[in-house]
């Protein structure tokens, strides 16, 4: 690593160039022009929202990009590309034939445009290769989302609380470069946990705001019958007093996630999967009834729902594609039939279990 050290200073905008060979573009980018990339990040990378956020609040010193010097007057960014191309298009919206309305809106709303950047300079690429390897593997921990959602929640007491929640909402959410109903819901998240908290966590044992997946909270609100089985319309909330909890159902919600049985297991997995199986039984009279009252598991109470039907003849569905791709490339292989005749007899004996259970079903419902 040189021994040469980095120095700051700020730099006019015109005189910095996209890394053409970022290695976070596809591999089909590499070497592309500059629209190529401005209309990838555009496209794939929520710039939108990064454009919103540095032009209301203007580019932040602290987050200075990492750079090299190419020759005389020419800059390339090695990180921090996402930040440039996006104060790139505030001033120059033109660079791009994508997203112009959307572009349009940012630059109406923007405040600023800055057009010198604060960037750290490097003698060498690999030095700042180096640097970035401590910062994002050991240097930096991610936050976790309940920190995100306190952080916000704070920033919201301290600065939006006279706005009505959308407002707000919106308002947040250009200033940190994210969406508005992401951060309705993460403020609103934020208030069920704190009655969870209130409530010390139901006395779970082994329950606390460290092992607390705050998680779990903003992605049962992004569900429409979890939200509802907890006296949420996330929707139609406007104001953070508006938050009226159905406190047994809470309480219900956050045993099943957390409350672990004799065998050490909670009787939810908080997966994506898991939240999918419970929305659909909470929509469900006979199943909620089931898996609410009866006690019966999440696997038994989604039969209930019909669910089972649809998996079934997708599982048939899948199983004859794949066979009919097996039928389109047997005449190009080189296969023997000893080699195949096994799985072929498998096959056939399983396709016939399949029938007669269904006709077996059909004879008892006689």
């Amino acid at each position: 690593m040189s021994h040469k050290r980095p120095y700051f200073e700020l730099i006019p905008l015109d005189k910095l160039y996209l890394d053409e060979h970022n290695p976070r573009l596809p591999k089909s980018l590499q070497s592309a022009t500059e629209t190529e990339i401005l209309e990838y990040m555009l496209l794939d990378a929520s710039l939108i929202e990064l454009m919103l956020a540095i032009g209301k609040n203007d580019f932040f010193p602290g987050e200075q990009l990492l750079i090299i010097k190419k020759q005389e007057d020419i800059y390339k960014v090695i990180e921090g590309n996402r930040r440039l191309s996006a104060v790139k298009l505030l001033n120059k919206p033109d660079l791009v034939s994508v997203q112009k309305t959307k572009i349009q809106q940012v630059i109406k709303e923007a405040e600023f445009f800055p057009n010198e950047i604060p960037c750290l300079i490097f003698d060498k690429e690999e030095d700042i290769h180096n640097y970035l390897g401590y910062r994002h593997i050991t240097g930096i921990k991610e936050w976790k989302l309940l920190e995100k959602a306190r952080y916000l929640f704070g920033l919201w007491k301290d600065q939006y609380s006279d706005l009505d929640l959308n407002q707000a909402s919106r308002e947040l959410a250009k200033s940190i470069g994210s969406r508005k109903d992401y951060v309705k819901r993460i403020l609103i998240g934020y208030q069920v946990f704190y009655k969870i908290e209130d409530e010390a966590f139901y006395r779970i044992p082994g329950l606390n705001d460290i092992s607390f997946y705050f998680n779990y909270i903003a992605d049962s609100l992004n569900k429409l019958h979890i939200a509802n089985y907890l006296g949420l319309d996330i929707k139609s909330i406007d104001d953070i007093g508006e938050v009226k909890l159905n406190e047994e159902n809470l309480e219900n919600w956050t045993r099943w996630l957390f409350e672990k049985n004799t065998e050490g297991k909670t009787r939810l997995i908080g997966d994506s999967s898991s939240l999918n199986a419970l929305n659909k039984i909470l929509g469900h009279k006979e199943a909620s009834v089931a898996f609410i009252d009866k006690g019966y598991s999440l696997d038994s109470a989604i039969d209930l729902t019909g669910e089972a039907d649809s998996q079934f003849h997708n599982y048939l569905n899948i199983a004859l594609n794949q066979l009919e791709n097996a039928d389109r490339l047997v005449i190009k292989v080189n296969v023997k039939y000893d080699e195949v005749v096994n799985q072929i007899k498998d096959i056939k004996s399983l396709a016939n279990k399949i029938g007669r259970s269904i006709q077996d079903k059909e004879d008892d419902e006689l």
